[in-house]
């Protein structure tokens, strides 16, 4: 026997926690979440979007607009069509580590990722502890250039739980995300940043979806403020549809010199009065930098 329970018709604002399909779990700004529907119309919400919401006496919940969003990460899915993964992101933390070597252009991609978002970036070295045996002077030569161009760098070793409370003073109440190539320590970072999460996950599962929530971008609140986005998909996304524009603005060291060069389209690669070039050349910006930005240039 199935007990009818009666709800007050009620509505308001609420955050897109994560999706199960065509269902959302949203929370609601007095902090209650709810299990949702959505409109066909609103079939593209992603975790992180803001939403007006409604709830019928019944108790049936529905999503019934979205509101404005700052920015969304998408990838392409298996036909390659993107899909929006998170919205409303404030901070993209670049994970990398000295065990595996970074891959640099996988680096800048990211960075160059963040910059189309409107997004800061922090960029984690973690296993901070590995530095000394298997850093190379090249490597470090290329991190070098990310301190000089101003990128936050911090050093950690997650699993020893070292740097963590550093990174979550760098959110400051933002909406991260973790990303970051394979192996470099994405899920212990997270993990630490997250020490209630199997609690989260268990509160959720009361409800019946926690057994989904490894598969779709979920947001965390962290317990100092600001909230984590995490989600296997949202960490190895990639950089797609690149243009010339976003690659050149994808690059901050070049905007003290933009609009200097002799030709107002000049790609910095080979033509003549390119300041960009010359600045190379006079040690003013970053070689092996610029080196990578030719590289992608290439494929633009």
């Amino acid at each position: 026997m199935t007990e009818n329970i009666s709800h007050a018709a009620s509505s308001g604002i609420g955050q897109v926690i994560t999706r199960f399909g065509a269902d959302f779990l949203i929370e609601t700004e007095a902090g209650e979440r709810l299990r949702c529907t959505a409109r066909r119309k609103l079939d593209h919400l992603a975790c992180g979007d803001h939403v007006q919401w409604e709830r019928q006496a019944q108790g049936n919940a529905a999503v019934t607009a979205m509101l404005p969003r700052r920015n969304v990460l998408e990838r392409p899915d298996f036909r390659g069509k993107l899909r929006p993964i998170a919205a409303n992101i404030d901070l993209l933390i670049v994970v990398a580590s000295w065990q595996p070597a970074p891959v640099w252009d996988t680096l800048d991609r990211y960075l160059i990722a963040a910059n189309r978002l409107h997004a800061d970036v922090l960029l984690v070295m973690n296993k901070m502890d590995l530095r000394q045996t298997h850093a190379t002077a090249e490597a470090e030569a290329c991190l070098a250039e990310y301190v000089n161009i101003g990128c936050p760098i911090l050093h950690v070793a997650a699993d020893q739980q070292q740097g963590i409370g550093d990174i979550l003073s760098a959110i400051q109440g933002r909406t991260a995300i973790v990303v970051g190539q394979s192996g470099v320590g994405k899920s212990s970072i997270a993990a630490q940043l997250l020490p209630d999460t199997d609690i989260r996950v268990g509160t959720i599962s009361d409800t019946g979806e926690g057994r989904h929530t490894t598969t779709s971008a979920t947001l965390y609140r962290l317990p100092a403020g600001g909230a984590l986005i995490d989600s296997p998909g949202v960490r190895d996304f990639g950089l797609t549809g690149l243009d010339f524009a976003t690659l050149e603005s994808g690059f901050p060291e070049f905007r003290p010199f933009l609009g200097e060069c002799r030709f107002n389209n000049c790609t910095h690669n080979h033509e003549p009065g390119c300041v960009i070039k010359a600045a190379v050349s006079a040690g003013q910006l970053p070689p092996k930098r610029f080196a990578r930005y030719l590289s992608l240039l290439s494929t633009v």
